[in-house]
């Protein structure tokens, strides 16, 4: 075992780390290139995304090192996820491919003087101390040629332990890391391989011969100057929200007389709400166009499926809803209802066929920043379940709001409040004013449908 390598912590707690070190596969595994798919490498997905998993004491686990079972694990799974092991290049036409040399994902144990419950009644992002519990390793921040996974397990006071990680987001989408951690967590109970088989097969989403850009994409637009300037002009505040199942179901049924005979869900009730808020808060000009991109999952929306059970990669679209900031603000909140179920449903499988087209003809781009909200729900992916012997997570799911350089992305992940109640956590980052406005916004229509939750105490954490 590596000696501890720091000690950290500005009086809250102190964590102290082993050195970082490269878990390789437990066995042989091939050395080859494998390409990732036009739809993984895209610029948008060229970053890493964090995770944590908070977990707590279970007596029947005593004697037992979280960190030492996940490790041992972790280089056993990596026999059948090898490319995980593996860094990538980049070749002609920038695109992407995995060097399957081997070299290991990045690993470091640790522990803090601190036990869950400190960290208070409800685990949700932004995590305190979030830079301690996972070490930013020295030169594993890039893209190419680093570790496409960085994991750090923490052991705390109270026998429970926190799993934090990067993901190189080229490699792999929601879905596809949870069926990972799960291979770990069948391998760390004892079975000797997944019980769900791994499936590379990236060419399944590789570009036609030729390419066919067969639907029109407005999430791909090329402007003059891709950049917001509303993330430079103040400080940037980070904050999320809780939706309990009162919240959820008063918002549904608020867009009940929108709904033209049609369902709607859970998500696109809460979205259509959020981003109404959202663009009224941030006060744009009437005129500036506003976009909503949905995070949308083409795995089981063809049969025979598109995609194999296993395959782990990038199986994912985000068309684009585009209107202009005056309409969305000053129309009922139907129309961004209408905007977001539109969205949702161009997420066809030949519309992610064309996505990868798209990419191999354009130069990969990265999507529109200005004036966008981009949101994944990963509420139902499972992050929490996965259960490593200590039980499901008190919280599991994404780490921040943003996606790499991008803020405005936000994330929909399971949480349970202090009261016990099951719902849905919303990250954000926001300019502070605009927070402040978002804020007094959601208190403002949630006030006028019951008697709910008010996030007005938030304000005083943002001063």
């Amino acid at each position: 075992m590596a000696p501890p390598e720091a000690l950290s912590g500005d009086g809250a707690f102190t964590v102290r780390r082993h050195q970082p070190e490269l878990v390789s596969p437990a066995k042989p595994t091939p050395r080859e290139l494998k390409p990732l798919s036009d739809i993984d490498d895209q610029d948008g997905l060229r970053f890493q995304i964090p995770f944590m998993h908070f977990y707590s004491h279970k007596a029947s686990m005593k004697g037992k090192d979280p960190a030492q079972v996940i490790k041992k694990a972790l280089s056993e799974a990596l026999v059948f996820y090898y490319p995980f092991a593996g860094r990538l290049r980049e070749g002609d036409g920038r695109k992407l491919m995995v060097d399957c040399n081997g070299e290991g994902v990045m690993f470091t144990e640790a522990d803090a003087d601190i036990s869950l419950h400190q960290f208070g009644d409800t685990l949700q992002p932004p995590f305190p101390y979030f830079d301690e519990l996972l070490y930013n390793v020295p030169g594993s921040q890039g893209v190419l040629n680093c570790p496409l996974l960085i994991i750090q397990v923490t052991r705390l006071k109270c026998g429970g332990f926190i799993l934090a990680y990067r993901l190189n987001h080229t490699m792999s989408d929601g879905p596809g890391i949870v069926q990972f951690l799960n291979a770990v967590v069948e391998i760390a109970g004892g079975a000797r391989e997944p019980s769900v088989a791994p499936v590379w097969r990236r060419e399944l989403l590789s570009a036609r011969d030729p390419p066919q850009i067969t639907c029109t994409h407005r999430e791909y637009e090329q402007i003059p100057n891709n950049y917001d300037p509303i993330w430079t002009q103040e400080s940037i505040a980070h904050h999320s929200f809780f939706f309990g199942p009162k919240e959820l179901e008063a918002i549904r049924q608020m867009f009940s007389s929108y709904n033209n005979g049609q369902y709607t869900t859970r998500f696109e009730a809460l979205t259509a709400f959020l981003w109404r808020c959202r663009t009224k808060a941030l006060q744009l000009e009437p005129s500036q166009e506003v976009r909503f991109m949905c995070i949308s999952n083409v795995r089981g929306k063809s049969n025979p499926p598109v995609l194999p059970l296993g395959y782990y990669g990038n199986g994912f679209v985000y068309p684009a809803a585009v209107t202009t900031a005056g309409k969305l603000c000053e129309n009922p909140f139907g129309y961004a209802l209408e905007l977001v179920k539109k969205a949702k449903a161009e997420a066809t499988v030949e519309y992610m066929q064309s996505v990868a087209d798209f990419m191999v003809t354009k130069g990969r781009p990265c999507f529109v920043m200005p004036g966008t909200w981009i949101v994944s729900d990963t509420s139902r992916l499972g992050f929490r379940g996965v259960d490593f012997g200590w039980g499901k997570a008190v919280y599991g799911g994404p780490a921040t709001a943003g996606a790499g350089p991008f803020p405005g992305a936000s994330y929909y992940a399971a949480c349970e409040n202090a009261k016990g109640e099951e719902g849905i956590v919303v990250p954000f980052y926001l300019p502070l004013s605009a927070m402040k406005r978002f804020i007094h916004e959601l208190d403002r229509v949630l006030g006028q449908l019951e008697q709910l939750t008010s996030f007005s105490d938030s304000l005083a954490s943002l001063s």
